[in-house]
């Protein structure tokens, strides 16, 4: 189990930190979805930050499990407002559903994971 948690955070750790990279070299694909969904492109580079302090923080979990659980709970969030954004601006893009889930799910599992080591770790607390 230990060996599966450390998979799926640096999976969700490489993948969030090439949404952060998209977001800091404002690739067109970014751009456009944040005028779909009417978040100003200004918005970019604090998006991209906190991507990247995600990514970073899932990987620091490794040493310090509870920077780990932080990390994923941030990422949770970050993609749960990003889900509503996309309701708010009716998208029926069906790309950027399947894209939102799939970060969304990482963000999840990474956090499912991170609390279940720390359980198997230590049972007694």
């Amino acid at each position: 189990m230990f060996y599966a948690y450390i998979a799926v955070t640096i999976v969700a750790a490489i993948a969030v930190a090439y949404a952060a990279a998209l977001n800091f070299t404002h690739n067109r694909s970014v751009v456009q979805s944040a005028e779909r969904l009417g978040v100003p492109v200004s918005w970019q580079l604090p998006l991209g930050l906190l991507l990247a302090a995600g990514s970073v923080g899932l990987i620091a979990g490794f040493v310090l499990p509870p920077v780990g659980v932080a990390a994923a709970c941030g990422l949770v969030l970050y993609f749960l407002c990003a889900g509503g954004a996309h309701i708010r601006a009716r998208d029926t893009h069906v790309a950027s559903w399947i894209n939102w889930f799939a970060f969304f799910c990482l963000a999840v599992a990474a956090l499912a994971m991170r609390l279940l080591a720390c359980n198997l770790r230590f049972p007694e607390q």
